[in-house]
């Protein structure tokens, strides 16, 4: 099985490295890398180029933001599956991609466990998300699987469609809603840590992030799964959030 992973970057010099050098080491072989660059500015096309290219395709022009490259990235993947990385963040070791293609044999939806780290360097991990099955009322009840490790097969992908470019910060949870509660695929949790995520991106930097990501998500679910105005999940999905910091020092 082919695995697609997706990077979406602007003037990502700083951490590229890292995220290419840890695709590069999976020891799953079937892969391809697309890497949708913003037209940066800095050196991130030179260190993108620097790599052997046989395995990864790299596009680079203005665009409206992530979820504008990732609607790029969803219309040049040649896989059987796809998913995203981003550009400040790694794959935890060099099975993920092998654990995801084999979790795909059986499934058309796998998603995994997650590590926040400090840094790439130091690896510090601040917060941990341990992924969990989907429980019988989905999102509804607060849950969601951690988007980075988040891998679906083709025919998902062609049938949820684009990411919905209204939503600033949670049109990647509008995407995995879609494509878990809507079509009937099935999906199945990996117990193990897929992707090493730094901590501070888009929807997660500080308290005005996180309150603009759950009032994005509460507009999702209003949308697909007909919540009113005040759901159980605008107030359980932070609380699931609360219960990651208190998994920092669990061993790996």
């Amino acid at each position: 099985m082919k695995i697609s992973v997706l990077t979406v970057c602007w003037n990502s010099a700083a951490t590229i490295g890292h995220t290419i050098d840890s695709f590069l080491v999976q020891d799953h072989g079937d892969k391809e890398l697309v890497i949708v660059d913003g037209n940066s500015s800095d050196e991130t096309l030179s260190i993108v180029r620097s790599y052997p290219q046989d395995q990864m395709r790299v596009v680079s022009e203005p665009d409206s933001g992530m979820y504008d490259a990732l609607n790029k990235g969803l219309s040049l993947y040649t896989g059987d599956a796809v998913g995203v990385l981003n550009s400040d963040d790694c794959f935890h070791d060099h099975t993920a991609l092998r654990r995801v293609s084999a979790g795909l044999e059986h499934t058309d939806i796998v998603h995994g466990d997650l590590d926040f780290v400090e840094n790439h360097l130091n690896k510090r991990v601040v917060r941990r998300w341990r992924a969990a099955p989907r429980p019988a009322k989905g999102f509804r009840t607060g849950w969601m699987p951690a988007h980075p490790t988040f891998y679906v097969k083709r025919k998902v992908a062609d049938t949820v469609g684009e990411f919905d470019l209204n939503l600033k910060v949670a049109s990647d949870y509008d995407w995995m809603l879609r494509a878990v509660e809507l079509h009937g695929f099935r999906s199945a949790a990996i117990s193990h840590v897929l992707v090493d995520m730094m901590v501070g991106g888009a929807s997660t930097r500080n308290l005005a992030s996180h309150i603009g990501h759950n009032l994005e998500a509460l507009q999702s679910r209003r949308r697909w799964l007909g919540s009113g105005s005040f759901d159980y999940a605008l107030v359980a999905k932070p609380l699931r959030k609360v219960k990651q910091l208190f998994l920092r020092k669990t061993p790996q």
